[in-house]
């Protein structure tokens, strides 16, 4: 059982957009915080000394990230490692989520045949929004085996599926593909919970209920569709724009955090 607890260690994030953390700025403009971070840094309170790496890109595929990320994980020699991968792929229309699975596993198989333990994210319930929620029956098949590998390999398991928090709009950024602020530090909390750190807040919690007054509710509505008109023109379009030219957000990007340093630098 990995303990949480038990001094220095290492913690390598592996994945995408997710995990490095897009939507969740840092308020100087220093970069993306997100979960990963967030998460790290409760790591630390418990681990002193804990070194953090993050690898995540955004728009990487699961094979990029389990060619490119995976092997420079198990160089490190961490003994957590995070795993988030496989959302950009089931975006696509060809994608199998069984297919996807195999690669997954043999990701995890290297990871803990190195010793690491592996700590791993199913996908979010897409209902909430139109057109991402068409894919909801493939991410839910992809899940499924996630949670069978995470058995079946002895990792940790966050299940991001069962967050209802998470199907409130307010945990989005307005991309709708990204968690804001709000919605990554729901996602740090559950996995701080699940690792067995203490938690001081809640990530059941739902967000306070947003009332409408009976007269307003026209206009709330014509509101949100002014704002699903505005989202496919800002959001949806460049996505499908970038799909046909065969690039990438993350062409270019490199990982915010390549090297396994101290997440709290000693003062001299």
């Amino acid at each position: 059982m990995w303990d949480a607890m038990a001094g220095a260690g290492a913690f390598v994030a592996l994945g995408d957009s997710f995990t490095e953390g897009l939507g969740d700025p840092y308020p100087d403009g220093s970069g993306h915080r997100g979960w990963a971070d967030r998460f790290a840094e409760r790591l630390a309170v418990g681990r002193p000394g804990l070194r953090y790496a993050n690898l995540a890109i955004r728009g990487r595929l699961l094979r990029e990230v389990a060619d490119d990320q995976v092997p420079r994980a198990v160089a490190m020699a961490p003994d957590l490692v995070s795993l988030a991968a496989g959302g950009n792929d089931l975006l696509r229309p060809r994608a199998d989520p069984d297919t996807l699975a195999q690669v997954f596993d043999e990701a995890v198989a290297r990871l803990r045949r190195a010793g690491c333990q592996v700590l791993v994210f199913t996908g979010f319930d897409p209902r909430t929004f139109p057109l991402i929620r068409l894919i909801r029956g493939k991410i839910a098949a992809y899940n499924m085996h996630l949670r069978a590998i995470a058995d079946q390999r002895g990792c940790l398991l966050v299940d991001l599926w069962s967050m209802r928090a998470l199907a409130d709009p307010r945990a989005w950024s307005v991309d709708r593909l990204h968690l804001a602020p709000d919605g990554h530090r729901l996602v740090a909390l559950r996995a701080s919970e699940v690792v067995g750190l203490p938690v001081d807040e809640d990530w059941r919690e739902p967000f306070p209920p947003a009332t409408v007054p009976a007269r307003h509710r026209a206009t709330a509505w014509l509101a949100a569709r002014r704002a699903d008109a505005r989202w496919a023109r800002e959001h949806a379009a460049p996505w499908v724009a970038r799909r046909l030219r065969g690039v990438s957000t993350g062409d270019g990007v490199p990982p915010k955090r390549p090297e396994l340093l101290p997440l709290f630098p000693q003062a001299l």
